[in-house]
């Protein structure tokens, strides 16, 4: 009962808002490719980004994820880096999306719903700092919307703790390592992806059935 509640709760206080539509290779590449093709780019943190990955790969308006790191103090991380917790980055995800299609807003109510943004440093079994909430704004406007709904979350009461997710300026995007791109999609059957993201994609799916992909 308590679950349905949240989910009410969120999703009507978002609901309500007004919709929103360098110095690396990588994140010049990204930003390119943004640019390019007229979408928009999205970083989120929110647990492990195999996670993160799946979930936004089914919405409509997302045209590509990619998982990856940023947030840290170590150039070019690798994944066995990042899992030591000693990079500073987080595993996150670059959500490639047409604004026409969906906005920033929804974006951001779908990372809200997707993962328990209370929890300091840790998803479910998956803890330390790689694992943290976290928003990594490219532009004033991603600052001002994610801040904006952070604050009216925690006052809504949605959550019985206050949200730690991390608010933070993108610096430098690494992809991640290739076997880590369409994780979920290409391995199923693994018991990560069968007792972990299936049942987060499940939960979600409910929620957002009117704007999953076709």
């Amino acid at each position: 009962m308590k679950s349905i509640i949240y989910i009410i709760l969120v999703t009507a206080l978002i609901n309500g808002c007004a919709g929103q539509s360098k110095e690396n290779k990588q994140k010049n590449m990204s930003d390119k490719n943004a640019i390019d093709s007229k979408t928009d780019t999205a970083t989120l943190g929110a647990g492990c980004f195999w996670c993160v990955e799946a979930v936004f790969q089914r919405l409509n308006g997302v045209e590509k994820v990619i998982s990856g790191y940023t947030g840290g103090n170590v150039k070019n991380p690798s994944y066995k880096e990042v899992c030591t917790g000693t990079t500073g980055h987080a595993e996150v995800c670059q959500i490639i999306y047409n604004p026409d299609k969906i906005s920033y807003e929804e974006i951001l109510r779908a990372f809200w719903l997707a993962h328990d943004p209370t929890t300091l440093n840790q998803q479910g079994n998956d803890v330390g700092t790689q694992y943290r909430s976290a928003i990594f704004y490219h532009n004033e406007m991603q600052k001002s919307l994610a801040e904006k709904l952070k604050k009216e979350l925690d006052a809504s009461g949605a959550y019985q703790a206050l949200i730690v997710t991390e608010i933070s300026p993108l610096t430098v995007f690494y992809p991640a390592e290739d076997y880590h791109q369409n994780y979920y999609s290409e391995n199923g059957n693994q018991p990560y992806c069968r007792f972990v993201i299936k049942p987060k994609l499940d939960k979600f799916e409910k929620v957002f059935k009117d704007r999953l992909k076709h």
